[in-house]
């Protein structure tokens, strides 16, 4: 019985013997002699590995740059986040920056000036600072007269008082701020009983 050799390709798999391989490889000699260049099954396989073998090279190469440009994405994203963190207060703190001006200019003038210029002065500083607050979407919580409320309102005592109905806000100790409607400090308030 004749030895066998395998040769597989990626879409048959080929039983070739002896015999017939070297019968091949005489008649594509007689062939390749007589002008026709065709390739013996082992060269041919040979250029299809070669050929694999570069597609594969290819696919990797493709493969690490691609996780060299996520690994600089990844890189990128992080620095720009902490950056974002770290700098988040700057354009708020370049508007308060007047309004601590305006704050010194007036102790400056309460030493020379009447108890008329200082109060004016306070109060033009007062409304610099409102002015931030609102520009930065902080909103003043003032629950004066209005029925309390548990989430936006902390009770710091209950009153009895004539003309009140219970649970009312009856006096405002100290208001409260929200920043773009989430609640950074409740109301301290007194409600009547």
């Amino acid at each position: 019985m004749a030895e066998q050799k395998e040769i597989q390709n990626e879409d048959e798999d080929i039983t070739v013997t002896r015999e017939e391989q070297a019968g091949e490889n005489t008649a594509e000699t007689e062939d390749s002699g007589s002008g026709g260049a065709e390739l013996s099954a082992d060269e041919r396989l040979q250029q299809e590995l070669e050929a694999a073998r570069q597609q594969a090279r290819d696919n990797l190469d493709k493969a690490m740059r691609a996780q060299a440009e996520m690994d600089n994405l990844r890189k990128r994203t992080t620095r720009d986040v902490e950056n974002a963190h770290k700098f988040a207060l700057e354009r708020f703190v370049g508007e308060l920056l007047p309004v601590l001006d305006s704050l010194e200019l007036g102790l400056e003038a309460a030493d020379s000036a009447g108890a008329d210029s200082l109060r004016e002065g306070m109060d033009l500083t007062l409304k610099k600072f409102q002015g931030v607050l609102e520009k930065f979407d902080v909103s003043v919580i003032d629950p004066q007269g209005e029925k309390f409320n548990p989430d936006r309102h902390e009770a710091v005592s209950m009153q009895e008082l004539e003309g009140s109905e219970s649970g009312t806000v009856v006096s405002v100790m100290q208001k409260g701020y929200e920043l773009n409607g989430r609640l950074i400090r409740p109301a301290m308030v007194i409600v009547a009983k």
